[in-house]
């Protein structure tokens, strides 16, 4: 077993039913996989970082940019899962599951989510989200929002525009009437797919079986509310730019050729 504090694992599979090979999809002349690993390497936290795939030509992609990977089984449902499957063979107190589809994702934004686990030995999970600007991913049902407490931890995550201010009028917000700005409330946030957990808790997790809300919403982070354990959510300035589709990637090269 390998001994560190803290471990970054991206999950990176080369099926996907909307953009298969997508790890390997060329960005500004790197494959996208690349993108994540390095933005994950700008951490002061994370003593290492592993990618998680099941297919042999994302490894020796990974191994050809000089970064660290592992094959795991094609089996399984969920990144979560994959993610498990190396952090069994790791002797580190932290696993940080990093989506292998954020190109944008940086060092500074995960150190953030990792910090109330190194901070209260109490906390199993915790999560990022950002503020809601745009009415349109307020709506979209492909952005998961997050509703929280006075403490900062997750009380509900939902594709539906949550939370919903009582007397709102839809029609207005979504005409292109200048006095519909401002209807939308400040206090809106959306969820960034960075998840931290202790070792023992993601073990754990991993094993338990789907819960009610998690099916209908298909989102895995409600297994972790519907048994009872509690997600810490810190609010960062960062707008995620994931990649599903090949329209995504042109997203992302676009942004990434104005950035330079």
């Amino acid at each position: 077993m390998v001994s560190m504090r803290v471990a970054a694992i991206i999950p990176a599979r080369y099926g996907s039913t909307r953009f298969e090979g997508k790890p390997l999809a060329d960005i500004l002349g790197k494959p996208l996989i690349q993108h994540v690993y390095e933005g994950v390497c700008q951490s002061r936290l994370i003593d290492k970082v592993i990618v998680a795939t099941d297919d042999q030509r994302i490894l020796e992609a990974v191994r050809g940019f000089g970064g660290s990977g592992v094959i795991t089984s094609p089996d399984h449902p969920t990144g979560t899962d994959r993610v498990a499957e190396v952090a069994r063979r790791l002797k580190a107190e932290i696993i940080v599951n990093v989506q292998g589809d954020e190109p944008l994702i940086k060092g500074p934004i995960i150190d953030k989510a990792i910090r109330p686990l190194l901070r209260d030995d109490t906390l199993s999970m915790s999560t990022l989200m950002t503020r809601i600007e745009e009415v349109k991913d307020w709506l979209n049902p492909h952005i998961v929002k997050v509703v929280v407490d006075q403490k900062g931890f997750a009380l509900y995550f939902s594709r539906s525009p949550i939370p919903f201010p009582r007397g709102l009028n839809i029609e207005r917000l979504l005409s292109r009437d200048p006095r519909s700005e401002g209807l939308l409330p400040r206090k809106l946030f959306k969820h960034i797919g960075v998840y931290v957990y202790r070792r023992n808790f993601l073990l754990r997790y991993s094993k338990m079986k789907p819960t009610p809300l998690e099916k209908l919403e298909k989102l895995e982070q409600l297994r972790a509310i519907e048994n009872g354990y509690r997600i810490k959510v810190t609010a960062v300035n960062y707008e995620p730019l994931s990649v599903d589709t090949p329209e995504d990637l042109q997203r992302v090269v676009t942004f990434l050729s104005h950035a330079h």
